[in-house]
């Protein structure tokens, strides 16, 4: 009998573990410098995703018909209303932007030849939308993937984006002798040696957490390798007995929930009486590459929640997660709930999802390929790096992000200053290795969460295991957490009572909606036990839109699920007495 390891009898064994391992430490390096150099999107999954299209497009007859008979149908409609144009200049366009478009509103793209060259470039994407979706037999993935890779390729060459073919950019250049190219170049080499240098936007520094962002009087009550929490000092003589943990999402800042006053929801928060410990997550470094999920889910939620307990006593808490946060609040609650643990009053989601089989353009860098492309890359370096997330961001809404910034700043030489917002969107936090890994392959890919098979301890959870009362939050025009995903919420929880809201906005301007903010607006109904599944688009068509902030409805369904008020509890106990101020030390790591 051949014994493992040996070849027969071709008299020598095969490689040794060492040879092996080395082997693969080079291969895992090779990837992980390419992926420096496609900002880490595996070249494999991005051919594969063209072969299939193309090969689907060739075994289509049918197809490329269609696509013939629509490029001749868009030349000959694009002449016609050439034609019209030009004998009637209020012409009604022969196709309309999208609604999210911005890229064409001004009205000097209706003056010829400017008109024609718009409408030219929107037929032609339009093409391309017909000819990169529809296909029998390309996979859903792969016609997503394809679809949003040619409208990346055509937002970069689209008229808006260049000086000779756009007329606002034309016509402030000559109305100011070129200043404004002037400007724009100058501001480009700011940027580009900000970025060479790693420093943050010009404006950041104004933003300084503790002086502008974060400024919430608090105190540091706990600290662990991990986390720092924060607990509020009191504004009011009397609160809720029930205290509020949030748990933000690690890959920014926890202070976008208390930015400047105005925009501060812990600031609200306090005003209204309650009593609000943060959760202010560390910056990881190389060194913590083996930190994993449950690592946060331990270190994180379930030692605040002993803090928490030690300073208000014998009270239960309303955990609120935000994005990743309500994420990983979802699979502290169901664990909590199987292991008969009552410390949860209540739990709330915003923009948080629990199931990830519609997650959005997310997804489309997310696949097997991808994935290992990524983990290559993260296994090199210890952590996803800050400039590597913020370009998938980034992608996901290049028009706003990207292009409408070129052309403002580097055309126009016209300068956004920052806002608070703004300022801490560029203050990002890194990703360690082994937990977004997990996080990305158990959530992401194989959705198991949703499906039963996500294990806390050698033992699977349920959402649908939690009894509290949940409150989700969505948002409209979410690119991370779109809301019909927010939604499912509904199909995974086995709760007496589930209230989910939609607020307008998207991401984070959704969330960050204070009561003086008057442009917004919300939906809102309840799911009592017993009642029947209804789907999104119905619960919107259904659903009465309210105008104004949903801040203050929340805090009246928190406040209904709490008990009397009483004095405030001390700042910290005993065990935990105060470290430092707010906002400590971990928001402060670079």
């Amino acid at each position: 009998m051949t014994e493992p390891g040996h070849q027969g009898n071709r008299g020598h064994s095969g490689p040794s573990l060492e040879e092996t391992g080395l082997a693969e430490s080079a291969d895992r390096l090779m990837r992980a410098s390419l992926s420096r150099l496609t900002f880490g999107l595996s070249p494999a999954a991005m051919i594969l995703s063209y072969v299939d299209w193309l090969t689907s497009v060739a075994v289509s007859p049918g197809k490329q018909a269609v696509l013939v008979h629509k490029a001749v149908k868009k030349q000959l409609r694009l002449a016609a209303w050439a034609s019209h144009s030009a004998l009637d200049p209020e012409a009604t366009p022969c196709i309309e932007p999208l609604p999210q478009d911005r890229r064409f509103r001004d009205p000097a793209w209706r003056r010829f030849p400017y008109n024609l060259i718009y409408q030219s470039f929107l037929l032609q994407q339009q093409w391309w939308c017909n000819a990169t979706t529809g296909l029998a037999g390309l996979s859903p993935h792969h016609e997503q993937a394809l679809e949003f890779g040619a409208r990346q390729l055509l937002d970069t060459i689209s008229p808006a984006n260049f000086l000779l073919t756009n007329p606002r950019v034309l016509d402030k250049t000559l109305a100011t002798g070129g200043a404004n190219l002037r400007k724009g170049a100058e501001q480009f080499l700011d940027d580009w040696q900000r970025q060479l240098r790693g420093d943050k936007p010009a404006g950041a520094e104004q933003f300084k957490p503790g002086e502008a962002v974060a400024v919430t009087p608090g105190r540091v009550v706990y600290r662990n390798h991990l986390i720092e929490l924060i607990q509020y000092a009191p504004a009011t003589d009397e609160v809720y007995a029930e205290p509020v943990l949030i748990v933000p999402a690690w890959i920014m800042k926890y202070y976008i929930l208390d930015l400047s006053p105005d925009n501060s929801l812990v600031r609200y928060l306090v005003g209204q009486g309650h009593t609000v410990f943060m959760i202010s997550w560390r910056n990881p470094t190389g060194e913590d590459r083996e930190i994993g999920l449950d690592d946060y889910r331990r270190l994180g939620i379930m030692e605040s929640l002993a803090v928490i307990g030690s300073i208000c006593p014998g009270s239960p808490v309303h955990g609120v997660g935000y994005c990743l946060g309500g994420t990983l609040l979802a699979i502290a609650g169901a664990t909590m709930a199987r292991d008969g643990d009552q410390r949860l009053a209540s739990m709330t989601l915003l923009a948080a999802q629990t199931d990830f089989r519609e997650a959005g353009e997310l997804m489309l860098f997310i696949d097997d390929k991808q994935l290992s492309f990524l983990e290559d890359t993260m296994w090199a370096q210890g952590v996803l790096d800050t400039k590597q997330m913020a370009g998938a961001f980034q992608l996901l809404r290049s028009n706003d992000l990207i292009w409408s910034r070129l052309i403002s700043e580097y055309l126009l030489g016209e300068h956004r200053p920052l806002n608070d917002l703004m300022a801490w969107n560029a203050d990002a936090t890194r990703m360690p290795y082994r937990m977004h890994s997990e996080y990305l392959r158990r959530l992401f890919l194989d959705n198991d969460l949703a499906e039963g098979r996500f294990t806390v301890g050698g033992r699977p959870v349920a959402v649908s295991d939690i009894r509290l009362p949940i409150f989700a939050v969505g948002t409209e025009w979410d690119h991370v957490a779109p809301w019909r995903s927010t939604y499912k919420i509904h199909l995974l929880a086995d709760t007496p009572e589930l209230t989910f809201l939609l607020t307008s906005g998207g991401h984070n301007v959704g969330i960050v909606c204070p009561p003086t903010d008057s442009h917004r607006h919300y939906r809102m109904a309840t799911a009592a036990e017993g009642e029947a599944y209804i789907d999104p688009e119905t619960w919107l068509a259904r659903t009465p839109e309210t105008a104004g902030s949903w801040w203050p409805a929340w805090q009246d369904w928190l406040a209904a699920r709490s008990s009397v008020r009483q004095p405030p509890p001390s700042m910290g106990s005993s065990d935990y007495p105060p470290l430092a101020d707010a906002p400590g030390h971990y928001v402060l790591q670079e």
